[in-house]
């Protein structure tokens, strides 16, 4: 009988599919808008934010600062990864009123229904901001376009969107006991799967640190470092990892990466003392002895230097943020 161990059926395999995990994301608000043309609606920008848009019924223009105007039709969905202030609109001409200037029906703390227009054709969408929670999220987002867009009930290779639009639609339309929490997470999966669809399309996604992930061996030293971020990491650790030799490894690491693998390292354990920071309740030494590090200001130093202020900062801001 065999002895080796049971593999662990949590462990991630595919370090594109566990970069992904950190996009973690919280419902901010849902709307619900009925339009009739001739209208337009000025969104404002809002920091560490995504924005979406699904077209339900009728079409409209979607204007980001940065990237062409665009068309979107019934089935559609589009993605403003970067938060930026949008418009949409009816026609290119149309006069637009700001959101939060426009009369909205709240229906719970944080979904409500719009309506506005003139009484023309009309244009039926779900809107939502989405948080990202996880600091490690940033790098990932840096990295997309102003504008992630896919064809949903029209495109034969996109079968996905269909069935949860679809869904998302009836529970928006219908309000049962539990909707908020259902369109949450239909929400959340059409985000990833927008990403998944651009990652998979376009050129732009193969290179850099997207790249370096879809690299068999480079990309399986970063699912190591992102699984393992108090392991006490040495470059030919991690070269053993990739299956190279420490010269070879620490080369490519840095032309797909675009930093030193122990550069990356150090900015990954940050990430991670940042997340159980706002998680947990660890005091900032228990964090430092878990990462390795043989005194709190040592560890304060480097979670300054990566994260841009001190732990008791970065705690602070958290518990505030949440108490609003």
């Amino acid at each position: 009988m065999s002895t080796d161990p049971m593999p662990d059926p949590w462990k991630p395999v595919d370090p594109l599919g566990a970069a992904l995990h950190f996009l973690r994301i919280s419902g901010v608000f849902y709307c619900r808008c009925e339009f009739t043309a001739p209208w337009g609606l000025e969104l404002p920008p809002f920091s560490d934010s995504m924005m979406f848009h699904v077209v339900t019924g009728g079409q409209c223009w979607m204007v980001v600062d940065g990237a062409e105007p665009c068309q979107l039709r019934e089935g559609d969905f589009a993605l403003v990864p970067h938060g930026g202030g949008h418009t949409l609109c009816s026609e290119r001409t149309a006069r637009s009123g700001k959101l939060f200037d426009l009369p909205r029906e709240l229906l719970s703390d944080r979904y409500e229904v719009l309506r506005h227009g003139a009484g023309g054709a009309a244009t039926t969408m779900i809107c939502g901001v989405v948080r990202l929670d996880d600091r490690a999220a940033q790098q990932l987002v840096a990295l997309f376009p102003t504008i992630i867009k896919v064809e949903g009930w029209t495109a034969p290779h996109e079968e996905w969107i269909e069935s949860t639009l679809r869904f998302l639609t009836a529970e928006a339309s219908a309000l049962n006991a539990g909707g908020e929490t259902v369109i949450t997470r239909l929400a959340d999966i059409l985000v990833i799967q927008a990403i998944r669809s651009w990652i998979a399309r376009d050129p732009a996604a193969q290179r850099g640190w997207l790249g370096a992930l879809r690299d068999p061996q480079i990309g399986r030293a970063i699912a190591a470092i992102h699984r393992e971020p108090t392991r006490p990491w040495t470059l030919a650790a991690l070269a053993d990892e990739a299956g190279m030799s420490r010269s070879a490894f620490a080369a490519r690491f840095t032309q797909l990466v675009g930093e030193p693998a122990m550069r990356y390292v150090a900015r990954w354990k940050m990430h991670a003392a940042h997340r159980w920071l706002l998680g947990e309740e660890a005091s900032v030494m228990e964090l430092a002895q878990r990462l390795g590090y043989d005194s709190e200001a040592a560890f304060s130093r480097a979670f300054k230097r990566y994260i841009g202020v001190s732990p008791g900062v970065a705690r602070r801001e958290q518990r505030r943020t949440a108490t609003r």
